[in-house]
């Protein structure tokens, strides 16, 4: 039995040899078998139940492999891309980041998977550190890389997309000066003809009675335009603070389309406006108010840049499961191709000089586009120069009861409203 373990444990060799040595050396002194056998086995037990030390090399490894799983196992569902890189090459990615680098990143060289030179930089230097990397993804992507050592070989990398913080950044400083802009223009023309009319006055060159009811009429109409847009700014900030909260009453939509269309006729002139609808309820869910606002901006929108002498047409139609479809068309000049995609920036005017003629704020269809996100819909513009534009906006219709007259094409009338 001692020779298996001995085969088993060689460490013990020595062991046992000088434990026999002991205790002959004993059983020869004291002359008494038993009190050497006594002393053999004692010495023995104690050496067998001596645990020898680890091997180092396979302890590591073990300890390692067991590591990186548990180490796979906790990155991969984060939505942050993180790698692992052990002497610079890189033995773990979760999803996000194969996601971001590609999925051939993993094993492969970190300089090369990163593929950027300021980023290259910073995995080269010693120790930890971070650096806001510009382009690393994207012409106009930003990403915060940061090295976290996990021991002397490993360390990990975070990758936090900054880019949409960017964007909002940059939209907000956009913002603020083109509505400083916005708001010096009308506040010039103001301080401008009251200081003429306070100086005249004073004792300086007397204004006709004719020049002062004209810059009096002036005055007025930039203070009108300077509310104007400070309306819209408020409206539009109030849209924006609740485009995360889906309305949750419903109204009927044509109702709504023939009160707005009789109110604008008053102002634009008989005829001018002409609404086509299908009869019976056409319930959506949204804000009465807000969706009542869009459809004046883009009919005020039509009236302004549609030919004088042409109709504008309104028209509402139940489409069933995709909801009820809002068409807005005006027989104008039409809009040039390249300015279609920017017609929903805030102040973006595709005629700055004609729309501020016509009062316009600029903010518009920006208000009309934020409704239509709140409300879930969709907003398509679409435009051909000479022959006119026609926005169409869908919204999901809500339930209806079986009594609603909206069941099929056949039960459907259409009601015209001039």
């Amino acid at each position: 039995m001692i020779g298996p373990l001995m085969q088993t444990r060689p460490s013990l060799v020595p062991g046992f040899l000088l434990a026999l040595a002991g205790a002959c050396v004993t059983g020869w002194i004291a002359r008494d078998f038993w009190l050497a056998a006594g002393i053999l086995v004692v010495w023995a037990a104690s050496l067998l139940l001596t645990r020898p030390p680890p091997d180092n090399s396979t302890a590591t490894i073990a300890g390692t492999l067991f590591q990186k799983d548990r180490l796979r196992d906790f990155l991969e569902p984060l939505d942050h891309p993180y790698l692992v890189m052990k002497h610079k090459r890189v033995i773990l990615a979760n999803r996000a980041a194969r996601e971001v680098l590609g999925g051939h990143i993993i094993d492969q060289d970190i300089r090369v998977a990163l593929r950027h030179p300021a980023a290259v930089r910073l995995v080269q230097q010693e120790g930890g550190g971070h650096a806001l990397i510009r382009g690393l993804t994207g012409p106009r992507s930003i990403w915060h890389i940061a090295l976290l050592p996990i021991d002397s070989d490993n360390t990990m990398i975070e990758l936090v997309n900054r880019t949409a913080e960017a964007d909002i950044t940059r939209a907000h400083t956009d913002f603020v000066a083109n509505a400083s802009h916005e708001l010096r223009t009308p506040l010039a023309s103001i301080i401008g003809y009251v200081e003429t009319l306070v100086d005249s006055g004073a004792g300086a060159a007397p204004v006709s009675h004719e020049a002062r009811s004209r810059f009096l009429k002036t005055v007025l109409r930039e203070a009108r335009r300077l509310q104007a847009l400070v309306e819209d700014l408020m409206s539009l900030s109030r849209i924006e603070a609740e485009k995360h909260d889906l309305p949750s009453v419903s109204f009927d939509i044509g109702e709504l389309a023939q009160t707005v269309v009789a109110d604008m006729s008053l102002l634009a002139g008989a005829g001018r406006i002409h609404l086509t609808a299908d009869t019976g309820p056409m319930l959506v869910r949204g804000d009465r108010q807000q969706i009542e606002q869009a459809m004046r901006n883009l009919v005020e929108n039509a009236l302004k840049y549609g030919s004088s002498d042409t109709l504008v047409a309104v028209q509402l139609t139940f489409t069933g499961s995709s909801g009820v479809e809002m068409c807005v068309t005006d027989k104008g000049a039409g809009i040039p191709p390249e300015h279609l995609p920017h017609l929903t920036r805030r102040f973006y005017r595709a005629d700055p000089g004609r729309s501020r003629a016509s009062g316009g704020t600029g903010l518009g269809l920006a208000i009309v586009k934020h409704i239509v996100e709140r409300h879930r819909g969709t907003l398509d513009i679409r435009s051909t120069l000479g022959t006119g534009t026609t926005i169409r906006i869908v919204l999901a219709a809500a339930r209806q009861t079986p009594s609603d007259d909206t069941k099929g094409n056949a039960s459907r009338r259409v009601t015209k409203v001039s």
